[in-house]
């Protein structure tokens, strides 16, 4: 009898230390309390963009768009040859999801036309950056490798609205002298009519997605003709969109018309912005 109260006895026993031994740590061995400052834990993860997707680039630029920005498509008579014209050619990529963009160049009686549209969606793989902080820090980096002029006081306000008013604002952002330095942003070798006004110069532009700039460059070509690139890039959200957009006239004296180009681009940037806002 006394064998038979020993036996119960020893296995609550072990019963009672199984169960200490268990209980301080969790079935899988890790530790049941994270410990504290656990970013995995206590962090949440940093918003993604608001944009998940990007548009067909080739189709991003509607028939008018292109009617205006380059105007030897009108010019063209066979029929099958003007819709490949609209069409354009999609830029080679890897990753659709992530960058998609379209080439077009058309020819006319009075120069050849170039227009490019980019889309790049961002997405962070770090957890403590948002997509659009990172989309921030690319814009940041194209903006400064631009090498924007510093904006007077009195040219900042041009930059939201149309190139249309440099007339009266050129003689009151700076002295006639004034242009000669910056001069190099529109790369041309002769003084005088040439030189890009203060509200035509290279700038950042407000009212255009969350952050724009707007470059405008004058080269020489091949030959004496000087093709003029205006580029203009925006930020919305956790996407950077590029454009841009070149001419070169036909005549070797000919030269493009800076506000008319600028004015062209800035068009096209605002439609894309509505685009993505709609």
């Amino acid at each position: 009898m006394q064998r038979k109260a020993y036996v119960p006895g020893i296995a609550a026993l072990l019963a009672a230390l199984l169960a200490g031994c268990t209980g301080g740590s969790g079935s899988n061995g890790t530790a049941a309390d994270p410990k504290p400052g656990d970013v995995s834990v206590n962090t949440p993860a940093a918003q993604p963009g608001k944009y998940r997707t990007l548009p067909e680039a080739c189709a991003a630029v509607s028939h008018d768009s292109l009617d205006s920005l380059l105007p030897g498509i009108k010019q063209i008579t066979d029929q099958d040859q003007r819709d490949t014209a609209y069409e354009g050619q999609a830029t080679l990529t890897y990753d659709t999801d992530r960058r998609v963009g379209c080439g077009w160049k058309v020819e006319s009686t009075d120069a050849t036309d170039h227009l490019s549209v980019d889309f790049e969606r961002v997405v962070s793989y770090d957890n403590a950056v948002s997509d659009d902080s990172r989309a921030q820090d690319i814009y940041a980096t194209e903006e400064t490798a631009a090498n924007l002029p510093e904006a007077s006081a009195s040219a900042t306000p041009s930059d939201t609205g149309s190139a249309t008013g440099s007339a009266t604002a050129t003689p009151s952002a700076t002295p006639s002298t004034s242009a000669s330095p910056t001069s190099s942003a529109s790369a041309s070798t002769s003084a005088g009519p040439s030189e890009t006004p203060a509200d035509l110069q290279p700038r950042k532009l407000s009212g255009l997605g969350d952050e724009a700039f707007l470059n405008d460059k004058l080269n020489s070509g091949s030959s004496t003709a000087q093709q003029r690139t205006v580029t203009v890039v925006f930020r919305t959200s956790n996407v950077i969109v590029r454009i841009e957009y070149a001419e070169q006239p036909t005549a070797s004296t000919g030269t493009p018309d800076s506000e008319e180009m600028q004015d062209k681009a800035r068009n096209l940037a605002q439609k894309l912005v509505d685009r993505f806002n709609g």
